[in-house]
């Protein structure tokens, strides 16, 4: 039996719910770590004062754009690489993650480029203050010198989970988040080089992440990136996106609706932009529990569904639903109980421990609707529904967020920025349900073959 036969053995006999948490746990351990490194920037540039915090904050929104361009590439381009190889066809496999690591390399020059010209009016656009601006300038530096690398291997990362190598990329990921938490520690703690430390840290982190993912993925990966495999084919580009667009939504509308808030934030000070940056990050690490789960179905539902064996999509999605919950709660917990504790993990200001407690509980009761959005989302993206995947990726970050934001903050100041994001996750969650039921009822319960 040769490696593409039994991969398509492993991905349609294997019991679901074993072959989701092998996926996911991987996954999840990667953004979970991702997410840690994070809130470890947010934590020791927090030691330096409310504006260098706030700073780590206008970047998170900054990251997220990055982000959106290589989320589209990679998973359009993973779910293709998926299709081809329950089809049995490597060449295919290789000319989209090919054409799609290649596109993210210039994509992310061109971000570059175009970021260090124009560093200052951006970072203002993205809610920085006068007293904010020196710092984010010395984080958004390295950002953006690190930007190629940094869609590169998120294109890397994703082609992997959908080639059932999650195990690999989790290894990529995880290694460039421990370096940079210890780097943040070196630079800020010992060589006392502040923010420009920080910025400094990610970006050696963000590059031994890519040659660790390059270096897994032409070891291990059936499709290969090679120059030749390069397609001239504007219908292969158009497909990578299309099928990605919802992952460019997801992130992008993220990116507006965070520079949306940290604007709005400004009339209430540094210490309101440093509170929401604390109450994001820890949002994020609780989200990229659902995440992590549902990146593991993805690969699980785009090969089964290709190879029409649409009972065990079904599984894969409740498993999905279910696990997602239990693990959110349990994530949540701490943050529920003991909202001020965790706040003044990260800033002693008790104006920020004021602002942040509030706004984080809001956000812990509203996480446990992220079960319900995140995988149904990441379900018909992988479907190639791509239609239905895109008007559910503009739910949580853009229809529900931004109006959210401008009512409540118009009608109640600060109190709607704290309350305007669990408004969106929990409408979101309640949106996703007749998607859910749809898919469920309405496909087919029999395999076809």
């Amino acid at each position: 039996m040769n490696n593409t036969e039994a991969y398509y053995k492993k991905m349609t006999e294997t019991p679901v719910s074993r072959l989701i948490i092998r996926l996911g746990i991987p996954t999840t351990v990667s953004m979970l770590v991702t997410s840690i490194y994070n809130m470890a920037d947010t934590y020791f540039v927090g030691t330096l004062g409310e504006s260098p915090q706030a700073a780590t904050g206008i970047l998170f929104t900054l990251q997220a754009i990055i982000q959106a361009v290589a989320f589209m590439l990679g998973q359009g381009s993973g779910t293709l690489v998926s299709k081809a190889l329950a089809d049995k066809n490597t060449d295919e496999a290789s000319q989209y993650v090919s054409t799609a690591f290649f596109t993210g390399a210039a994509a992310g020059t061109a971000l570059t480029v175009f970021g260090l010209i124009f560093l200052d009016p951006m970072l203002y656009l993205l809610g920085s203050t006068e007293t904010i601006l020196p710092f984010a300038r010395d984080y958004g530096m390295w950002v953006l010198l690190a930007c190629p690398f940094m869609v590169c291997s998120f294109v890397l990362n994703n082609n992997l989970r959908y080639e059932g190598r999650a195990v690999f990329a989790m290894i990529g990921l995880v290694t460039g988040g421990i370096l940079n938490i210890f780097g943040d520690w070196l630079l800020i703690d010992i060589f006392h080089m502040g923010v420009y430390g920080a910025g400094l840290s990610t970006a050696i982190s963000q590059l031994i992440s890519f040659i660790m993912l390059l270096f897994a993925h032409a070891k291990t990966a059936q499709g290969k990136i090679r120059p030749r495999y390069i397609s001239r084919k504007c219908a292969i580009y158009t497909t990578i996106m299309k099928i990605g667009f919802p992952a460019l939504i997801r992130q992008g509308l993220s990116s507006i609706s965070n520079g949306l808030l940290n604007n709005l934030t400004k009339p209430f000070g540094d210490a309101a932009i440093a509170a929401m940056s604390v109450v994001s990050r820890y949002s994020m690490l609780v989200m990229c529990v659902g995440l992590g789960v549902g990146q593991g179905f993805q690969p699980v539902a785009s090969f089964n569904y290709q190879a029409k064996k649409y009972l065990r999509v079904k599984k894969g999605l409740l498993f999905t639903m279910g696990t997602g919950f239990v693990l959110v709660l349990i994530m949540t917990l701490p943050a529920l109980l003991f909202p001020e504790f965790i706040v003044s993990l990260f800033q002693k200001s008790p104006e920020v421990q004021r602002i942040g407690a509030f706004a984080l509980r809001c956000a812990s009761i509203a996480a446990l609707f992220l079960p319900l959005s995140i995988p149904v989302n990441m379900l018909y993206q992988s479907i190639r529904k791509a239609g239905i995947s895109s008007v559910l990726s503009m739910m949580r970050s853009g229809l529900m967020l931004i109006p959210a934001l401008l009512i409540t903050t118009h009608f109640l100041g600060l109190t709607g920025i704290q309350i305007s994001q669990p408004i969106a996750d929990v409408a979101t969650g309640l949106i996703s349900l007749p998607f859910i039921l749809h898919f469920l009822f309405k496909t087919p319960s029999i395999d076809a073959n």
